[in-house]
């Protein structure tokens, strides 16, 4: 699958979005079976998934953010929470002298707490920025598909993330998620310890669980969902 957005500068002067979608990532261990970019790419997915559906402009993915909770698993690799804030403030700026005004962050990975401030922040003097998906659209999702789990049991490469990847990029899953479920259990100290505190593999969940249907299922929800923030930034999900 191309994680990247293939429009063309002749393409968005025809479309004229109002709203961009900016996928943010990071790239931290999900195991023995998910690469690095797996939250790069769930992210991506959902903006793909969105921008076939609304008149947006879907931007390339911040590939990097703060997985400092990962630290002791081998390959990750994390930036400060005042970069992301600063390359995301950037990307605003830009955003608007091109006449777009309104942005839309699709969090791939839970960690990027600043993000809640970025949104906080942005909308003091109006309607600007949302957050994608929030608690409630993951929630909507899980429901929609069925998943066996619920949000806090399956915090980490578990069945949620597995089962997009089995339906957008099953070429990225690799053998070993059938027999890799781990409950992490109450995780109190999680920003104080890290995940290594809770899991020897690096995985909270249930990714034996996982299927390319769930998943499917689950971007559909998400779609559907969108429409709510479209609304919320005083902007129609009509092209």
């Amino acid at each position: 699958m191309n994680l990247l957005p293939t429009a063309t500068s002749t393409d968005v002067q025809d479309q004229q979005p109002r709203v961009a979608v900016l996928p943010v990532g990071s790239f931290e261990q999900h195991g023995r079976y998910l690469p690095l970019i797996t939250d790069t790419a769930i992210a991506c997915i959902i903006g793909q998934e969105i921008a076939d559906a609304y008149p947006v402009h879907l931007l390339p993915p911040i590939t990097m953010s703060c997985s400092h909770e990962h630290a002791a698993f081998p390959g990750t690799v994390s930036i400060s929470a005042k970069t992301l804030y600063a390359v995301i403030d950037d990307i605003r700026d830009s955003l608007a002298r091109s006449g777009i005004t309104k942005l839309v962050i699709v969090n791939g990975h839970g960690g990027n707490y600043v993000l809640s401030n970025i949104v906080q922040e942005a909308n003091v003097d109006g309607p600007a920025v949302s957050l994608f998906p929030l608690g409630a659209d993951w929630d909507r999702a899980r429901d929609h598909a069925g998943l066996v789990s619920d949000r806090h049991a399956d915090m980490h490469a578990g069945e949620i993330e597995t089962s997009i990847l089995l339906h957008a990029a099953p070429e990225f899953v690799r053998d070993g998620n059938a027999d890799a479920d781990h409950d992490g259990g109450p995780r109190p100290f999680l920003l104080v310890q890290g995940m290594s505190a809770y899991t020897k593999s690096g995985v909270i969940g249930y990714p034996s669980y996982g299927s390319g249907v769930k998943g499917k299922a689950v971007l559909k929800s998400l779609q559907v969902s969108f429409a709510e923030h479209i609304k919320a930034l005083g902007e129609t999900a009509a092209g």
